[in-house]
């Protein structure tokens, strides 16, 4: 039977497994002390269940249960040698394959002349106010990585996002410059009147 491709949990869940042996919670509390959920939904529960799916396609696999102190027991997982290729795999096709991931903005921007200009510049306006303000986390969190001495390797998608948010808050000003300064004609809807 042929298994479903890695889900970006799955490729973090063995990413982290790739450093050491460890147990879902242990995860989890990496995943969000490296502040992971910023590409990964992470969730006790749809991590345990990651995990378990990982376990049942064999790309990793138990080594053992142990308990600290009065906590419950955890078992401690290690990736396999398939885990191993399955995520080198599934990153190559990540990172080489342009997949058409479908996001909502391209969809909306393509839809919005059905709304009034004075509505869609008042929409783009706080949706430039959100993206500037992820920009400023994004820039005080690469600040904070850089004091700590951590690797490049290991944050270069702020980088990434970072360009992308400054490519976006560009793009989403300049078309409001052509609304504005009526460059790009902007008829009522449909059905509205112009009262």
């Amino acid at each position: 039977m042929a298994r479903s491709p890695l889900s970006p949990l799955g490729v973090a869940v063995l990413a982290l497994l790739m450093e050491a042996p460890m147990h879902p919670y242990e995860m989890y509390q990496l995943l969000i002390a490296r502040h992971e959920d910023r590409l990964v939904k992470v969730r006790p529960g749809t991590l345990y269940h990651a995990v378990g799916r990982l376990e049942t396609d064999g790309l990793l696999e138990a080594t053992g249960t142990g308990r600290d102190g009065r906590r419950p027991e955890r078992t401690t997982y290690k990736i396999t040698d398939a885990g191993r290729a399955a995520l080198s795999e599934r990153l190559a096709g990540m990172l080489s394959d342009a997949v058409n991931e479908y996001p909502v903005f391209p969809h909306a921007i393509a839809e919005a002349h059905n709304l009034p200009a004075g509505v869609v510049l008042e929409l783009l306006d706080a949706r430039l106010a959100a993206l500037e303000e992820r920009l400023a986390v994004l820039s005080t969190g690469r600040e904070a990585v850089i004091a700590k001495g951590v690797e490049r390797r290991y944050w270069v998608d702020v980088e990434y996002r970072q360009a992308m948010l400054r490519c976006e808050i560009d793009w989403i000003r300049g078309f409001q410059a052509e609304l504005r300064s009526g460059e790009l004609p902007w008829q009522p809807p449909a059905g509205t009147s112009t009262d």
